[in-house]
């Protein structure tokens, strides 16, 4: 059980409430607008798949086209496990590939074929010019409009390349499953006037391309465009490696896309050359991209967080346990086990501002972070500190557990006990072997920091009015 950190919103910034806000920058009005603009399309989609296919071709297509949509979306809920983004931005980004993105490249493509078709003459060119030239552009420039709201509007949420891949695969599998039915639903009408059954019909032939051979490919191509928009995110203030990788990113799957869809065109075995000598070799690529990628986030949880060790927010035994995805889970496990769902509840949240903290200071570092670093640091801080009493002694407990030598790590601490705790982020006495906390040591890396500043809820840790690792250019 994995959920993303509700990052509180200042007053008056971008998603807050602020008391002079016009009607339509209130967060109610905006989100009601995009629920009405994706249920408006969903409608308008629906109905022109029907059209096309009748209503038994469509349900069909339905049954058919959704075989794929758990296994694609479970895989990418598994890449983004080490820091979760929250379900509404998957949501939203389904809604939009299924619903908006169809629509546009259903519209958008009729009208340039048929456009082509008129001005030439030539039905046949026209299908083949609108296939391998329109509907990649067309297409991926709709499904890479949701990679970039979410870059724009959820731009917390948005880190890196994990997050860029996540949102830019979810859209392409809501897309693809709307295409599917469409694709599915005329091959069964076709098997109805042909009187065709079984393997050697066309919604056979259709199920195996499409759903079997080549589930991953609208996701490979926009996952490209969401590694661009990953790449922006962790450049910073770098301006020209912000701005260049989206559209980089885009190019690329247009031409992958294209490349795709005009493998029929080369012969009769062109479909399956380009299949093995290459979408094979680049969804494998990817897949190992990402997966490194994953890794390497769980390494930089491990590398930063030991200076919260320091300042005496975090226990010894965390940085270890957060490290880890079977730790975090054991962790999970033991607080449901003890206290109940709420708990492990409270430990996945812990979890997750515990790795945004983490990714935050690494950003920092490498001199990414904004300006807001110490507001965004101290936001986080506050939310690991209200789920200490619950989440700490399972953490600790996970670490013990999966360490791979007889004695920890983190030696004079003592073993937390359940003892005492009442329920998730409420008030419980300080476990055993928590001691006293101190003023904290200043960072690592980082100048030396001011007067100490109170904190409510927390230790005393200072926090300076900006962000310790820009310097000045």
């Amino acid at each position: 059980m994995d959920t993303c950190p509700p990052y509180p919103t200042p007053p008056g910034a971008p998603g807050g409430t602020s008391r002079h806000a016009h009607w339509w920058q209130r967060r109610w009005v905006r989100y009601g607008a995009l629920v009405t603009l994706l249920a408006l399309s969903g409608l308008v989609i629906l109905a022109l798949v029907r059209r096309q296919t009748g209503t038994e071709g469509f349900l069909v297509g339905l049954g058919l086209a959704v075989l794929p949509v758990p296994l694609l979306t479970a895989a990418f809920r598994w890449l983004d496990r080490v820091e979760p983004g929250p379900w509404r931005n998957l949501v939203f980004a389904f809604a939009w590939g299924a619903c908006a993105a169809a629509l546009i490249a259903i519209v958008a493509n009729s009208f340039a074929t048929h456009w082509i078709a008129t001005a030439t003459a030539d039905p046949d060119g026209a299908d083949t010019l609108g296939a391998t030239v329109i509907a990649p552009v067309v297409e991926e420039s709709a499904k890479a409009a949701a990679v970039l709201l979410v870059f724009l509007f959820r731009r917390r949420d948005f880190n890196g390349i994990v997050d860029g891949v996540v949102v830019a695969g979810v859209t392409a599998t809501g897309f693809a499953f709307t295409e599917n039915i469409l694709y599915l639903g005329n091959a069964f009408g076709t098997d109805q006037l042909t009187g065709d059954r079984g393997i050697a019909s066309v919604t056979a032939a259709t199920f195996f391309v499409r759903v079997i051979m080549s589930p991953f490919a609208h996701p490979m191509f926009t996952v490209l465009t969401g590694i661009g928009f990953g790449i922006a995110a962790m450049s910073g203030d770098r301006r020209l490696r912000r701005l260049l990788p989206p559209p980089a990113g885009l190019l690329l799957a247009m031409g992958m896309h294209a490349l795709w869809n005009g493998s029929t065109t080369f012969g009769e075995y062109g479909f399956f050359a380009v299949y093995a000598a290459i979408m094979v070799p680049v969804f494998g690529l990817l897949t190992w991209l990402v997966v490194w990628t994953r890794q390497r986030e769980l390494r930089t949880v491990r590398e930063e967080l030991p200076a919260y060790t320091a300042a005496g927010w975090l226990n010894p035994a965390e940085p270890f346990a957060l490290a880890s995805m079977r730790a975090r889970r054991l962790a999970r496990d033991h607080a449901r086990r003890h206290l109940g769902r709420q708990a492990a509840r409270t430990v996945a949240q812990y979890e997750a501002y515990a790795t945004s903290l983490a990714f935050l200071r690494h950003r920092g570092h490498l001199g990414w972070a904004g300006a807001d670093f110490a507001v965004r640091e101290r936001e986080l801080l506050h939310e690991l500190w209200r789920r200490r009493e619950v989440a700490q002694p399972a953490l600790d407990h996970a670490a013990r557990m999966t360490t791979p030598i007889a004695a920890p790590p983190w030696p004079g601490y003592a073993v937390h006990g359940v003892h005492g705790m009442q329920g998730a982020c409420g008030a419980h006495p300080r476990p055993p072997g928590y001691g006293s906390y101190g003023p904290a040591t200043p960072y690592p890396h980082g100048p030396a920091y001011g007067p100490v500043t109170p904190y409510p809820h927390g230790p005393a840790v200072p926090y300076p009015s900006y962000n310790p690792y820009r310097t000045p250019s």
